[in-house]
This record gives C-alpha cells, sequence and structure tokens, in this order.
C-alpha cells in the first residue's frame, strides 16, 4: 500500500483489509468459544498417577507409618458428643434451629480451644518458612473449576451464590491457587510456601450414618492449609515435607495415628499422589482423616496460568545486544492440612479425657490457652 498502485488497485485492497479484519473478529470470538469447550472437556480428565500409588479403592491404599498406640481407659468412656454437651462446650441443637443440621456452636473453653489449636500451628509452620496468609472465602466459580474441583452439581462439596459466579470456599488450597493466576514467576522467587486460614464451607452431598456425627462431618469449619507452589523437579521434595510436618504436629499434640499412601479410586482429580494421616478417634471406636497432603503436579497450574522462567543463561540472539529470554515453564501445586479444627477437637476431647468428666490441655497447647491445664465440668 506504500508503492505506487492504480486507483481500482488501491480500493480492492484497502477494501480486501476490511473484509480481514471483519473476519478476524469473527474467528476470535469463535476462539474464545473453542478455549472454553476445550477447558470445560479438560476438566473432565484428572491428573496422571505417580507409579508408586496403590491401584484400587480406598482399601487398597498402603500404610506408610504408624505412630503411637490407642489409649488404655480403664473407665467407660464417652465421645466427643456427650462431652461437649457436659462440659458445655458445644451446642448442636440452637445451631440446629438457627442454621440447620451439621452446624455448632463453639463455647467456653472449646472456643479458647479453636484459637489455641490454630495460633499454635501457625506458629509451629511459620518456623519451616511457610508465609501467613488470611483469604477471601468467597471466590469465582471459574478458579473453583481451575482447581479441579466441581462448583455445581448434585453431588458437588460447594456451596454457590445464587445469581452470581461466586462460590463460598471448601479449603483455602482454591484462593491460595487463584493469587498467582496468569502470572510468569522467576525461578529465584521459588518456591512459595504459604500457611492460610481461613473458614470452609462444604454440603457434604450424601454424607449420612454415626459415622459422620458431631463435629466429624460439618458445614463450616475453621482450617489452617499449607500450599506450595515450585519447580517441577522439587514437588516431590516439598510433599515429603508437607507429610513430615502433619506427622511432627501430631506427634507433639500425642495422637495416635497412621500415615496412608491413598489409592488410585480415592485420589480425585487434581491429586498425582496423596498422603491421608487418619488419627485414632476413641468415642467413634476408630481411626478417622485429619488431614491430607497433595501433590497437584501441574493439573493446578496449567488451568491457572501460573508459570516460571528458568533462570538459565541468557544467550545473545542474531540482533547485537537481544538476548533470548528461556521458555516459560508450568509451576507444580501442592496442598497440605495443618488444622482442620473439628476433627482435631473431636481427637483431643476424646483420647484426653479424664474418669471425673475433666479434658486434659496438650501441653504445647497451653501457652495459647492463658495456661488453662484442665477443662473442668462446670459447677450446677
Amino acid at each position: 500500500m506504500k508503492g505506487k498502485l492504480e486507483s481500482s488497485e488501491r480500493e480492492r485492497l484497502v477494501e480486501e483489509g476490511k473484509n480481514l479484519k471483519e473476519s478476524l473478529v469473527t474467528l476470535e470470538e469463535d476462539l474464545v468459544k473453542l478455549k472454553d469447550e476445550l477447558q470445560h472437556v479438560a476438566q473432565s480428565i484428572p491428573n496422571m498417577t505417580h507409579p508408586d500409588v496403590p491401584v484400587g479403592g480406598e482399601d487398597s491404599s498402603a500404610i506408610r507409618k504408624e505412630v503411637g498406640c490407642p489409649r488404655e481407659f480403664n473407665f467407660p468412656i464417652k465421645d466427643h458428643l456427650q462431652l461437649g454437651k457436659d462440659l458445655d462446650l458445644i451446642d448442636f441443637d440452637s445451631a440446629a434451629e438457627v442454621s440447620g443440621s451439621k452446624f455448632f456452636y463453639l463455647k467456653n473453653e472449646a472456643v479458647l480451644l479453636e484459637m489455641a489449636l490454630l495460633n499454635w500451628t501457625l506458629s509451629q509452620v511459620m518456623k519451616k518458612g511457610y508465609t501467613p496468609l488470611t483469604t477471601p472465602e468467597i471466590v469465582r466459580s471459574s478458579i473453583v473449576e481451575k482447581c479441579g474441583f466441581q462448583p455445581r452439581g448434585d453431588n458437588t462439596q460447594v456451596y454457590s451464590i445464587d445469581g452470581t459466579d461466586q462460590c463460598l470456599i471448601g479449603t483455602a488450597e482454591i484462593p491460595l491457587g487463584g493469587i498467582h493466576m496468569d502470572s510468569i514467576l522467576l525461578e529465584s522467587a521459588l518456591p512459595l510456601k504459604y500457611i492460610a486460614f481461613s473458614h470452609c464451607f462444604r454440603t457434604e452431598a450424601g454424607a449420612a450414618g454415626a459415622a459422620t456425627k458431631g463435629l466429624y462431618r460439618v458445614h463450616q469449619f475453621s482450617k489452617a492449609e499449607m500450599f506450595v507452589i515450585c519447580r517441577p523437579e522439587d514437588s516431590e521434595f516439598f510433599h515429603h515435607e508437607l507429610i513430615q510436618i502433619e506427622e511432627d504436629l501430631f506427634t507433639s499434640l500425642g495422637l495416635h495415628f497412621k500415615t496412608l499412601d491413598m489409592a488410585t479410586a480415592d485420589l480425585g482429580a487434581p491429586a498425582y499422589r496423596k498422603f491421608d494421616i487418619e488419627a485414632w478417634m476413641p468415642g467413634f471406636g476408630r481411626f478417622g482423616e485429619i488431614s491430607s497432603a497433595s501433590n497437584c503436579t501441574d493439573y493446578q497450574s496449567r488451568r491457572l496460568g501460573i508459570r516460571y522462567r528458568p533462570s538459565e543463561p541468557l544467550q545473545t540472539g542474531p540482533k547485537k545486544g537481544k538476548a533470548n529470554l528461556p521458555a516459560t515453564k508450568f509451576v507444580h501445586t501442592l496442598n497440605a492440612t495443618a488444622c482442620a479444627v473439628p476433627r482435631m477437637m473431636v481427637c483431643l476431647l476424646e483420647n484426653y479425657q479424664q474418669e471425673d468428666g475433666s479434658v486434659v490441655i496438650p501441653e504445647p497447647l497451653r501457652p495459647f490457652m492463658g495456661g488453662i491445664e484442665l477443662i473442668k465440668p462446670k459447677l450446677k
């Protein structure tokens, strides 16, 4: 167009340019639709699995480690519901009237115990180089999906907010995944290690029976969640670091627990490998899950667009002074439960109960309880 052209030729080219511009708009709209369709299909495909993961259902999960042994009681034991009622710590009845089933009020020393558990956990995990955060508890549905969860459907565990594209979080893993969405991080900034406090909300669709009673399975609870963003070659190392932190925390509280390498059918879509910790709950007469640690590799980062640029030596390009930047790579993400308050309360109340109806506070938590060592029955 910059050269000498006949008037008719110039007009033809101008018209062709206009047509190309209009076609481009249509193609871009089609591309957006195709990307959405691709995203939808991709979300139905789970992550790969680690070659050492046991194949099969939950019963095929392998015990990685077992710590301690069940406490022997020489008196009739109570479950946490009875202890909570007798010690005036938990009120399910009023909460059911106010909010519905599977909600609860904490009262008296139970409130201090929740705060103590969270503050002690944060203080311990921060010593390992984890940055403390509080997170939003309402997120966009698209972030929930990109993290590998289904925000809608008959069996979803996610509460959606009508008339919006937003949901209540079921774990801080979701807003932690979104914090670096569509970012290119410097390799020198990795790993990023977080310990986040949040409230969590879950529908618990399909949950029923004695095994889910009381505090074990509820709709709203407090949790401290660990989250790591790292280079792909480091994710296995950090997976073991996360499970070691969990095991150290629960050992410090004197719990009897076992660590399981979860079988393929129990991994969920995002997890490449997952270790669960189950603790002994005397009132239930069985082990109950209190935490898990998952390596999601690049399953979440590809959907969230979290990459890093390797710090390789820069090479000079063909043009003088122009450097070729190394290609970006997707990070790996990992998550692990440091403290899910209700289930920790189940363990502590039931394992530390005394014959006179009182409950001993584990020693590590006492400084965070204002020095309280024992929860005693209230005088009538």
